[in-house]
């Protein structure tokens, strides 16, 4: 019997920690692990952050998953790994899936008025579209913003509004809620949806995720 493991690394959203996948749950051949956001240098590139990131890869072959902001993150660490798969959640592909807001912001540099310093109200989450809507659940993705550091808020805040890729990248896997108010699945293409999934689906939608990511291990 093969009992040798096959390891995930689980990038989380802007701002969040481990606590996110909290009810995601795979079998005992599953080992996973959690990438930890680090502060970025001064005026660092996403391509150079990216390549920081993939130092908390100890694994060949693994499983890459990244959630929201996450998500763009993987994608730029990719280039610098050998993965089994390269999974995405509740995040874009490319450029042309960003809302229509977001890239307004792009434009204009709105971006750079949100307040971080008071560590992402929810007012500025909904007015620039990086967070989930109603109260209720904006509380809950609050309750789970770990990151409270000035700069990376403010260089995160930046790259994510401003990410260039315009080619989808090969083989990536998209997964998707068709409520997601951050990144509307009307700009969505070639994704795997969770009906009434939103946002923060990772957190109250773990079971069904989970078996959804089985799934995708094991096709």
């Amino acid at each position: 019997m093969n009992s040798e493991k096959t390891h995930i690394y689980f990038v989380p959203g802007m701002a969040a920690g481990r606590e996110i996948f909290r009810n995601i749950k795979f079998p005992e051949n599953y080992k996973i692990h959690i990438i930890e956001w680090l502060i970025p240098e001064k005026r660092e590139s996403l391509e150079d952050y990216s390549k920081r990131m993939t130092l908390q890869v100890k694994n060949e072959n693994s499983i890459l998953i990244g959630v929201s902001f996450g998500g763009v993150v993987v994608q730029e660490m990719s280039r610098f790994l050998n993965l089994k798969k390269l999974i995405i959640i509740s995040s874009v592909k490319t450029r042309s899936e960003l809302p229509r807001r977001m890239k307004i912001a792009s434009i204009t540099k709105a971006y750079k008025l949100i307040p971080t310093s008071l560590v992402l109200s929810a007012e500025d989450l909904t007015k620039f579209s990086v967070g989930p809507k109603s109260k209720k659940r904006l509380s809950l993705y609050q309750d789970y913003l770990h990151v409270r550091n000035k700069q990376y808020l403010d260089w995160a805040l930046e790259k994510m509004v401003t990410w260039g890729r315009e080619q989808e990248l090969k083989g990536v896997v998209h997964i998707h809620g068709d409520k997601d108010p951050v990144f509307p699945i009307k700009y969505i293409k070639d994704c795997t949806v969770i009906k009434n999934g939103t946002h923060i689906m990772i957190l109250n939608k773990g079971r069904e995720i989970s078996k959804k990511l089985l799934e995708i291990f094991e096709e």
